[in-house]
């Protein structure tokens, strides 16, 4: 599943890649994670660069964490159960328990019915992306029952402080990748095809 990708104009080993990261696929993180609400069991969908910076905060938070990955990628799989994740799986696979919430940060919208079957009576499903492929068609019966399906937008500067502030206490590690400018269509085949674990960051 994709991740999302950084900008940066600093140097490749620049100690300040952290605070890039953080800025980045922290904020919409962050932001994804307020919207899913206190859902103790909260699935992520894409466990890319987003998605392994909220599982740690999550997790911190004393939420169990439920990681959906492409289909077969044993190595995002094995890295979210690193990271905490007390399941993880392929996206088309349920885990054993419904969840509360699920955040998809994958831009995939065939996740998005997956993600609906997956949440209990009265759960949400936020779409956390920046785009997103159309999503299929499906059966009503999915959002029933006081379902909800939103979509995350826009960042505000209280989201900004709000999580730089949980971010060294929750502990957070980032596992990145950086490219040079010149190399970003070869990263984002690596991004579809699922080669890349974390995130990835390209230098001008």
């Amino acid at each position: 599943m994709s991740a999302f990708s950084c900008w940066s104009t600093q140097p490749i080993h620049s100690p300040n890649l952290f605070s890039n990261r953080l800025l980045c696929a922290g904020l919409i993180g962050w932001r994804s994670l307020v919207m899913a609400g206190r859902a103790e069991r909260l699935g992520i969908y894409g466990f890319g660069a987003a998605g392994h910076i909220v599982a740690q905060v999550a997790r911190w938070q004393g939420r169990s964490v439920y990681a959906f990955t492409r289909s077969g990628d044993i190595a995002a799989q094995d890295f979210a159960r690193r990271l905490g994740a007390v399941w993880a799986g392929g996206s088309e696979q349920l885990p054993d328990t419904p969840l509360d919430a699920a955040i998809i940060y994958a831009p995939a919208g065939q996740l998005v019915p997956a993600a609906l079957r997956a949440v209990r009576k009265g759960g949400r499903v936020v779409c956390a992306g920046i785009h997103m492929s159309d999503i299929p068609s499906f059966p009503y019966d999915l959002l029933w029952q006081e379902r909800q399906l939103v979509s995350v937008a826009n960042l505000t500067r209280q989201d900004g402080l709000d999580f730089l502030k949980i971010a060294p206490q929750a502990g957070i590690q980032t596992e990145t990748t950086a490219f040079p400018l010149v190399e970003a269509n070869d990263v984002l085949t690596k991004l579809r095809t699922g080669q890349l674990l974390g995130a990835a960051v390209l230098k001008p």
